[in-house]
């Protein structure tokens, strides 16, 4: 069986390094592993659970070191016995490529035979099993050594709560400025600032709340009238009042009458009527 692959880890190289030749983080990370001991500083001792289709058993193996050229990589030798099982034996070469400050390129190539029961399984399936258990290894791996992204602060330095309007949503100093054109990108910052002013008390108002400053004055016309459509108030005298509901309609006999009748409109049923009535006197005068 030959594997060949590479796994980006976002850690430093040496952190990779480390994570590589701990005996903690190797169990962790290795699928049904049990134990892993150092046993030497280039040998370690495991033992691991498999299950390899219809057929499970537990592997003691032993872990040759060589070629050790930190933090690059080095080559890995061993073998583990499984019992009636069957055997697996063989070696890796791991190297570390350093992609940046905190970033590292896993690149590996396995080559290893088995014999025994497990070997009665089928490459096919041994193949699928030993890519399974790499894929589990590395993502386990990634996650243990992998660097934390820096946490958001919860609270200013004075300890007031961050809120949307304290986080930079643009590069550090940058500004950002309207479109020339338009009505905020042609106004002056003070403009701008009476706008924003003028338009979330409009809100605080349309909610019912008193907005800020207090409840302004009504608004009138230059002529004292109050404005309505069609007449536009002065800028600077401009309020938020709350809006006069429109008076009702006088109420019209016409309007009690139906608009229709056997589902035709009453101007047909009068002209109807008119042209009877002129149909009958032609008839009795003629």
């Amino acid at each position: 069986m030959e594997m060949t692959g590479e796994r980006r880890i976002e850690a430093p190289r040496e952190t990779v390094w480390q994570g590589l030749n701990d005996p903690e983080v190797l169990r962790a990370s290795i699928p049904g592993c049990e134990s892993v001991e150092r046993t030497a500083e280039d040998a370690f001792q495991a033992r691991v659970a498999l299950k390899i289709g219809p057929m499970a058993a537990k592997f003691t193996g032993k872990v040759q070191l060589s070629n050790i050229n930190a933090p690059a990589g080095y080559t890995i030798s061993g073998e583990g016995n499984g019992g009636a099982m069957g055997f697996a034996k063989g070696g890796a070469d791991v190297a570390l490529e350093e992609v940046g400050p905190s970033a590292t390129l896993l690149k590996y190539q396995v080559k290893a035979q088995v014999g025994g029961k497990m070997a009665q399984l089928g490459a096919r399936l041994i193949d699928s099993t030993a890519k399974q258990m790499a894929d589990q290894f590395f993502d386990r791996f990634a996650a243990t050594v992998s660097t934390p992204a820096a946490a958001e602060p919860t609270t200013l330095p004075d300890g007031t709560p961050v809120r949307p309007s304290h986080t930079a949503s643009l590069p550090e100093g940058t500004v950002p400025t309207p479109a020339p054109g338009t009505e905020v990108g042609d106004a002056s910052p003070v403009e701008r600032l009476g706008a924003a002013t003028l338009v979330g008390a409009g809100l605080t108002e349309h909610s019912g709340e008193t907005p800020p400053g207090g409840r302004p004055a009504p608004v009138s016309t230059p002529n004292g009238t109050p404005a309505g459509h069609g007449q536009a108030a002065p800028v600077a005298a401009r309020g938020y009042a709350k809006p006069v509901a429109a008076p009702a309609p006088a109420l019209s006999i016409f309007s009690l009458l139906p608009e229709e009748v056997f589902g035709l409109p009453l101007l047909f049923w009068g002209g109807s009527a008119v042209f009877m009535v002129v149909l009958f006197l032609l008839f009795v005068l003629g």
